[in-house]
């Protein structure tokens, strides 16, 4: 029988070890998306050198380079960075937050939510910038709020909120495919870009809308990250452990629901960005969640996605979001099949 010294001995080398993992993690993901981000820069159709790049991005005026790295290269690959990390740490979070690897913004419908609303925004009543980014806050809002009504859990995270999240996007895709059949085609030929998720015509006004975003609610988030652990132990034992669980969940909620929209209201639902980087954050940090990690994994992948569908399929330049959704499925299929194994309905 060990002593309880021997016992505290034994906790404190297991917390140090899992600290030491998660930190090995972050810092190898950290240079996988460093990776990345200087391909998505640096190569391509046309090359810069590093020299050059740091030239340019401290003000000098290379004719071609400049305008390819500042119009277009640094653009896209900023605006994946904060889009992998909005959507990567939205879906670490509503996973952990519901217990379900298929819990993510896009699947519960809360992405559809800002999808449907901006599109109507924009075919309707011809808004963009601030104004279509607040329409999409609010129809996240919306869904995220009929979810939570529909579901009749009152709170409590269960497989309910899921299958009440499925039928609220379903509904909604309808309500797209409504509003491109009635209105002007040059207005749904753009709606439809925007929809398939795509880095190809950002600007740097959209980029500092998603840079403050982040840069407000990522801290957040991560800072309430320990009480998330909490919440997936079941809400009472949270209760027990100290955490409000309905105001923290609320607070979460809130904060991923506007990250995510905003974010979707500059670069469009990049499908499966926010299913994927998750499990796999998760998988990667020996089976414990990690906001952080979560989105880095999903800012490598929107980069990487907006690298492969820009140099390396030919001369089409594919949209991010059709990268990730063909590489999405499969991963979304395989955790249907585990699933099946593990969920139950609470």
């Amino acid at each position: 029988m060990p002593t309880q010294s021997e016992a505290a001995t034994v906790v404190r080398r297991v917390r140090q070890r899992v600290r030491r993992r998660h930190l090995l993690v972050l810092l190898g993901v950290g240079a996988l998306w460093l990776g990345v981000f200087a391909a998505r820069v640096l190569l391509g159709d046309f090359t810069v050198t590093i020299a050059d790049f740091f030239r340019i991005l401290f003000g000098a005026d290379i004719p071609v380079a400049t305008f390819e790295v500042m119009e277009s290269k640094l653009p896209r690959a900023v605006a994946g960075t904060l889009a992998g990390l909005a959507f990567g740490a939205s879906g670490a979070v509503f996973q952990s937050m519901l217990r379900n690897p298929l819990a993510s913004p896009d699947v519960i419908g809360v992405t559809m939510g800002s999808s449907a609303a901006a599109v109507v925004a924009m075919t309707a009543f011809g808004l963009d910038g601030d104004a279509l980014g607040l329409a999409a806050i609010l129809g996240g809002l919306l869904v995220a709020g009929a979810v939570l009504f529909l579901s009749g859990s009152k709170g409590v995270a269960t497989y309910r909120m899921i299958l009440v999240g499925v039928g609220l996007a379903a509904a909604l895709q309808a309500v797209v495919q409504w509003v491109f059949t009635t209105t002007d085609v040059y207005k749904a030929q753009d709606a439809l870009v925007w929809l398939t998720g795509s880095l190809n015509s950002v600007t740097w006004t959209e980029i500092l809308r998603m840079a403050l975003t982040v840069a407000i609610l990522f801290p957040l988030i991560a800072t309430l990250a320990p009480r998330l652990q909490m919440l997936e132990l079941g809400d009472d034992a949270a209760q027990g452990l100290g955490v409000r669980a309905t105001p923290t969940r609320a607070w979460l909620m809130g904060a991923v629901v506007v990250m995510a929209a905003i974010t979707t209201s500059v670069v469009g639902p990049i499908a499966f960005v926010s299913l994927l980087a998750g499990p796999i954050a998760r998988r990667l940090n020996g089976g414990r969640p990690s906001i952080p990690v979560a989105g880095l994994v999903g800012a490598a992948l929107v980069v990487a996605a907006d690298y492969v569908g820009a140099y390396l399929l030919g001369t089409t330049n594919m949209p991010v979001g059709v990268i990730t959704g063909v590489a999405g499925a499969p991963f979304l299929l395989w955790l249907l099949i585990g699933s099946n194994r593990t969920i139950k309905d609470g």
